[in-house]
């Protein structure tokens, strides 16, 4: 049969007629690719759509653990605001005295405010100015600034401005040490090793880009003189650069939520949470019985939390209080800060499992919300969930159609968890959206991170600190600063893969199924695309 000139079939030969010629092939290669595809259809339909099947049914398992959770903690939160449970209600903190009258200085407690930093050029002098200008009494406070500079300008910088602050009347203590050894958690136990610190009762802790109000310990400490039994004192924090662009306001929405909610939560429930690492204020005593800090994960302030939980302190999350710091405004920075943040929980839970089960100060209850909630459904199973369901298994059922998804699996559970996310930040609604799809593809980020934890590979104690801009960002332009990034640092292979992956799935189903999934994965694909490429984060809003 001959159709348009260019192809013919004849009995035992495969004849192609092409521009060049007439090419004939014999019959056994139209034998071997008609047992090719025998095999692709036996294999299909014996494994690949079996597993894709299995893939569905743990999916939907995932989706209702993720589901069940953020109800269980928005329903917890929603409560205790109902119920008006705030932790002033709960614990005493009746002001201690006049910090202005000399009469009632001696009783306050002697306080050490620690400022760990690393080249921090550009915010150095707002949270040193910060801490100094706090309000308690001057013989009763110690400012120490425990700088790790490997940059020598900055760090008579860093020394000058502590110096300043020392001619004023403040005690400041500028700190170094020969190396970075266990990183940020080194810096703070060599800082805790100095003599002058065994006087201090309580530890307040401030990131380099932390600016707390004149009134942050005279809020906060009166939790922990007035309840023996309570070990930290967690604040929230506020973003100064939450508009200036796109990556900034979605990182603002997932942070609101993760205070207003999980933490809330967490703090209503048992007692406990995980430590912020910044912005909190701790009972030496705890710090102490806890075994002090330790630099096994790059976690080390989820690390102290769970050793003091563990021994039967407690915590509290006064949200009314906030901090002003500065969210990671360039795509490299909130990776690397990403990165951290989950590989290190999943290392901790896998070194900190038996230990948890064994711990005999705590009750069967709070075991389970540290194991199941805090570590499993929060951060293991949501991650996987999110990565896998919206970017592996939504465009292989496009490919292989006999797993079908059901809708609410695919609409209703998702829109579910989206909304109550939201919750958080309700300027944000529009953006729901962008967060969703912004989400998905760090999953995937967050997901590799875990294992790495996991298995402890190279990067599982890697620490890269988050690039601050402070007062920089009125000067300069995100863009700029992403454009100077070297050219291998431009491009996230993985997700440039990815987004392939998915586009094509997309153009499959709209050229041969026209069902509709295309309408999930394209967009998908193009977040991808933007991460992969680092647009994301260069476009400054006008809000």
């Amino acid at each position: 049969m001959e159709a348009g000139g260019h192809a013919l079939r004849a009995v035992g030969d495969v004849v192609f007629l092409g521009a060049y010629g007439r090419l004939s092939f014999p019959a056994t290669i139209a034998a071997f690719v008609e047992a090719l595809l025998q095999v692709w259809a036996e294999v299909r339909a014996g494994l690949l759509v079996p597993l894709l099947r299995a893939a569905v049914l743990l999916c939907t398992a995932m989706s209702v653990i993720v589901l069940a959770e953020k109800v269980f903690l928005g329903t917890v939160s929603s409560v205790m605001k109902l119920r008006r449970r705030r932790p002033w209600r709960v614990y005493r903190c009746d002001p201690i005295a006049r910090p202005d009258k000399d009469e009632e200085a001696a009783a306050y407690p002697m306080v050490l405010v620690q400022i760990p930093m690393y080249n921090e050029e550009e915010v150095y002098q707002l949270s040193i100015g910060a801490a100094c200008r706090l309000t308690w009494p001057v013989d009763r406070l110690i400012v120490q600034v425990l700088d790790d500079s490997t940059d020598a300008v900055i760090k008579e910088l860093v020394k000058g401005e502590c110096e300043r602050w020392a001619a004023e009347g403040i005690n400041v203590k500028y700190e170094t040490r020969k190396d970075r050894a266990g990183y940020k958690a080194g810096n703070l136990k060599e800082g805790m090793r100095h003599a002058y610190v065994r006087g201090c009762e309580y530890v307040a802790m401030f990131d380099a880009d932390f600016q707390p109000a004149p009134d942050f310990l005279v809020k906060t400490v009166p939790f922990l003189v007035h309840n023996p039994s309570l070990a930290l004192v967690q604040t929230r924090w506020k973003f100064v650069n939450a508009n200036d662009c796109l990556l900034t306001r979605i990182q603002e929405m997932s942070m609101d939520y993760h205070f207003k909610v999980e933490q809330e939560a967490g703090s209503s429930l048992c007692n406990f949470f995980g430590y912020n690492g910044t912005a909190g204020v701790w009972r030496t005593q705890a710090i102490v019985e806890s075994g002090g800090w330790e630099d096994r994960t790059t976690a080390e302030d989820m690390d102290l939390a769970l050793r003091a939980g563990l021994l039967g302190w407690e915590f509290v999350y006064v949200g009314s209080i906030k901090v002003k710091s500065e969210l990671p405004s360039t795509l490299k920075a909130y990776r690397s800060q990403q990165h951290r943040w989950s590989c290190g929980p999943a290392l901790l839970f896998k070194k900190m499992f038996w230990e948890i089960l064994a711990a005999k100060k705590v009750s069967v209850w709070k075991k389970l919300y540290m194991i199941y909630d805090f570590f499993i459904a929060r951060r293991i199973i949501g991650t996987f969930f999110t990565f896998f369901f919206f970017s592996v298994l939504i465009p292989l059922n496009i490919l292989l159609p006999e797993a079908q998804i059901p809708v609410w699996e695919l609409i209703y559970i998702p829109t579910a968890i989206v909304l109550l996310n939201s919750v958080g930040t309700p300027r944000s609604i529009h953006l729901i959206i962008l967060w969703v799809l912004f989400e998905n593809v760090m999953a995937l980020h967050r997901s590799k991170a875990i294992l790495i934890g996991f298995f402890e590979a190279d990067r599982a104690n890697e620490w890269i600190v988050t690039q601050k801009l402070g007062n920089l960002q009125k000067l300069k332009s995100i863009a700029s600063l992403t454009g100077n990034y070297r050219f291998k640092d431009r491009f996230n292979c993985l997700e440039i893969f990815i987004g392939l992956f998915l586009l094509a799935s997309a153009c499959f189903d709209y050229l041969y199924r026209d069902d509709y999934f295309y309408l999930f994965v394209l967009p998908q694909s193009i977040m991808y695309f933007a991460i992969g490429f680092q647009f994301i984060g260069l476009s400054v809003s006008e809000d």
